[in-house]
Formats: C-alpha cells, structure tokens, sequence
C-alpha cells in the first residue's frame, strides 16, 4: 500500500469518528439483545403461548383464513397495524434466522429465544404454503384497517386473504416465503431436524412455484399490496435470493447453476440512480430489494463451499465484487458513497421507516466484515481502503446511534435506557390492555387515544422506531408514523448486531 494512500485513510477515520461510534459511550447489549427479541412476542398474531412474556397482548386473529377452508391462524402483525402482509413477515424471517445462523453462538440463553421467534413465523408460512401452486400472501384489508385504530385483540375489520397462484402469481413475495423456510431451516438442522427438513422440502415446492409462474404480485393483487408494500424493484432478485438460500441449505448445485445462469438480471436491474454521487448503487438491501444482501450472502457461501462449486469463466468471484461495490456505497469516506448521514451520524436515506436502513445495511457490513477476515482481504473504494476493523467500527456507530449516541440523547428502543419514545404509532401499545378494559374499543372509539399527548399505556419493549429524520428530529408523536413506528423488519437484523456487540464490545 503507498504512503499516501496510508495517510488519507488515517485522516478520514479521524474525521469521520462521529460515524464510526468513537463516542466512548458504553452501552448494554445483552439487555438490548434480549429486548429486540422480546419485541417479537408484542407483534404476535394467534393463540398465544403459555410463556407469552408480552403479558399485555392477548389472543388475536383466530378465525384468520376460515372463510376459505384455511388455517391462517397464527403469524406476525408487520408493524404498528393489524394487517398480516407476507411480503415483509417472509422477508423479515429471512434475515432473523440469518442472524440466528450468524451469530446464534453469541447470543447465549437468548438464542433460543431467537429460533422461537423464527418459529413462530415459519409455523405460519408453512399453513400460509400449504397447498401446492397457491400462496397466501396477506391477512386482512389494509384500506379498512387503516382506517381505524383497534386492538388486534378487538378487530372486526374484514380479515381478507389474498392469494397468489398460478393464473395471479407473485414471484417477488413466494421466492421470499421460499428463502425464509429455506433460512430456518438451517438453523434446526441440529435441534429440530424433522422440523428442519419440513421447511426446506416446503422453500423448495414454493421456489418452484415462484420460477415456474412468473409474475408480481403488484399486477396480481393490486391495491391490497400497493402501495403499502408494493414491489418496486421486481421479482428478479427475490428469485435469486431464494435460490442462494436454497443452495446454502441443501447444497444442491441446481441453485448455483440457477444464479450463474441468472447473475445478469441483478447487475441489469442495479438501477437505483439519485444517490448523492448518482450512478448505480449497490447499496440496498430491504423487504424490497436483495441486492446487496445476496451478494453478502454468496460472497460468504462462496468461501466456505469453493471446492463444490463449479468456477466462473475466469475463476472470479462476482460476489466479491458486487459486495466490495456494497461497502462504497455505505462507507462514510468513500467517493462513491450513495448514502447520506445526519450531523449525528444517522446513516440515512429518504422515505419512511428510515431506521430500516439503518440497521439492515449495519447488519451487512458486520457480516461482510467476517467474510473479509476469513479472506484476507480489504475493499479497495478508489483512494481509500477500508479494512474489516473499519467495517465493524461504522456498524458499531449505528448501533451506539440507536441505543443512545445521537443528539437527543435518547434510546431509539421502547423500554432500553432512561430516554426513550413514549408515544409511538403502533395500535396495541396505544390502546389500554384488555386488563385495563376489558369492553371492546370499536373502529373508531381508539381515535382519541391515537390523538392523545399521553404516553402509550403499554411498553412494546425492545421497538425500535422508524427514527429521527435527516436533522436528527424525533417528535415522538404517533401521527408522525415513519418516525415513531415499529417494524419486524427494523428489529430482524438488529437481533444480529447485538449478539455481535455483546460479543465484540
């Protein structure tokens, strides 16, 4: 490496400290990690369990898919509704048992926890996947639920199911169904391994069913999916993604052909311009778009399954190259960085729910961090060298941001530290218990708690919240709801960051 090169990277990391979790602030990640997962139990649809540790929540959703024949019953709200949207509940799977996978060793007496919570989502989409060329992607009419602020508990909005199949396919929500069993599946090889091979015999039927009948469900289904979790990016990716899941749970040299064959839909629909430097961004990773997670994903089977795997023209490893592309679009010093950060260091990008971002591409980098150290390689972002040390420093920053670096001086996690949101847009944690009242609270008869100053009267204990806006803002108000509501899919891939950092700290 040339002197020059050497100072620029020592002058950046300098510079760049705020970003990087220089504060000296020390936080409790195993208390974190244990409320991330609890938080799960507070979006829980079903009969719930005798160790329901979410005192507060009750039974919700039983008659779910009855209309039909189908047990629908069970599953995950997927934020601060009553809605059961399997596009992000799928997604969101994938990435909790990714972080079980990764990082399962770490988390102590919590991972099992972990795998409860994967579980508890998987036993779902298998009913949701129960009859063969037909998915159930969604629970409940999202304009009418929308339309009113109720308990789950107490819903009496039409719990519509939406389908896809063969004649209306959604390609993008059942190859993510197919990479979320695939995912789980590795994590009970060990401790469940009929439970195990029920969930990868099922992601391969669905996968099948999602190649076979291609098509999005924004064109099957319409206004019931957009546009609240309306497909933007196609179903390419989400088909590869599967693909690579399948290929790490079965080893099975039929997906590594399927993404060799297919490589080229990803690099040709890498079409996010208007980053703040413009061009291709490769940075995105989300219920909506698995660019950058597959490339993690495959740079890292890649490695440990080189032997198995039939080469590239050239013995290259295109993953590598797409992930390193990941990294400079993330890295606060790159030139190629397609991200903002706030004046507090908030890694940020527009649209709602930022705290999605945040901690998903986090996840990203820690991973890639490890694939990095068993390579002995860095990435190489123009003039600037970024080593799996400065990787982990920049995630650690975002984690630190969350739990209490910023500016506010706040938690951005419900009931972790002294300072955090109290008011936030999720309709359970609004709403008094049935405990508290026990008469049911009609569609609208929740508007006035939704319009009160108030504190919410029960703690939805490890939420984290959309997040502060590009200024580092928080109003802690629920009308505002991409900051102050609550998603599994913010949650999934912070499980991992945690038992990284309880680990690591």
């Amino acid at each position: 490496m040339r002197l020059t090169t050497v100072v620029v990277v020592v002058v950046l990391l300098l510079c760049s400290a705020v970003v990087g979790g220089e504060s000296g602030s020390k936080h409790d990640y195993a208390d974190a990690l244990s409320k991330s997962i609890l938080f799960f139990e507070g979006q829980r649809s079903g009969r719930l369990p005798s160790n329901q540790r979410m005192n507060w929540r009750r039974d919700s959703g039983l008659s779910d898919g009855h209309e039909l024949g189908a047990d629908l019953v069970g599953g995950y709200y997927d934020a601060g509704d009553n809605i059961k949207f399997g596009f992000p509940m799928a997604f969101s799977t994938t990435v909790l048992a990714w972080s079980v996978l990764e990082f399962g060793d770490l988390m102590g007496e919590e991972e099992g926890n972990a795998k409860d919570a994967v579980r508890w989502a998987t036993d779902y989409l298998l009913k949701a996947t129960n009859v063969s060329d037909k998915v159930f992607v969604q629970v409940g009419d999202p304009d009418t639920d929308h339309n009113c602020w109720e308990r789950p508990e107490d819903m009496d909005t039409p719990r519509t199911v939406y389908i896809v199949d063969k004649d209306h396919p959604g390609s993008e929500v059942a190859a993510e169904t197919a990479a979320a069993l695939a995912a789980a599946s590795i994590i009970f090889n060990v401790t469940d391994p009929p439970y195990a091979l029920i969930l990868v015999q099922r992601a391969i039927k669905v996968f099948d069913f999602a190649d076979r009948y291609q098509g999005s469900y924004n064109d099957s289904l319409g206004g019931a999916v957009c546009p609240f979790y309306c497909d933007f990016n196609g179903y390419e990716d989400e088909l590869l993604w599967a693909a690579a899941w399948l290929y790490k749970a079965t080893h099975n040299k039929y997906y590594w052909n399927y993404l060799m064959n297919n490589l080229h839909t990803l690099k040709s629909n890498a079409k996010f311009h208007g980053g703040i430097n413009g061009g291709e961004s490769f940075g995105e990773f989300g219920w909506d778009n698995k660019h950058a997670g597959l490339n993690v994903l495959f740079s890292n089977i890649f490695l440990l399954f080189l032997q198995e795997l039939p080469m590239t023209d050239d013995g290259s490893n295109p993953f590598h190259t797409y992930a390193d592309k990941f990294v400079c679009t993330v890295l606060p010093e790159s030139p190629t960085r397609s991200v903002n950060y706030s004046q507090g260091g908030l890694l940020f990008k527009q649209g709602g729910s930022n705290m999605q971002h945040t901690t998903a591409l986090s996840f990203l980098l820690i991973v890639y961090a490890r694939v990095l150290a068993g390579a002995g390689k860095v990435v190489q972002c123009g003039n600037i060298v970024a080593t799996q040390s400065r990787l982990i420093e920049v995630a650690k920053g975002q984690v630190d941001y969350i739990l209490g670096d910023n500016p506010l001086g706040m938690s951005y996690m419900v009931g972790f530290g002294t300072k955090f949101p109290q008011r936030i847009h999720h309709r359970g944690s609004s709403l008094p218990s049935l405990t508290q009242h026990p008469a049911h609270i009609a569609c609208k008869g929740g508007t006035p708690y939704y319009l009160t100053p108030s504190p919410n009267p029960n703690l939805l204990i490890g939420a984290v919240v959309g997040g502060p806006n590009a200024t580092d803002g928080y109003p802690d108000s629920r009308p505002f709801a991409e900051e102050s509501e609550p998603t599994t899919y913010i949650n999934a891939p912070l499980v991992g960051l945690l038992a990284y950092f309880k680990s690591h700290s």
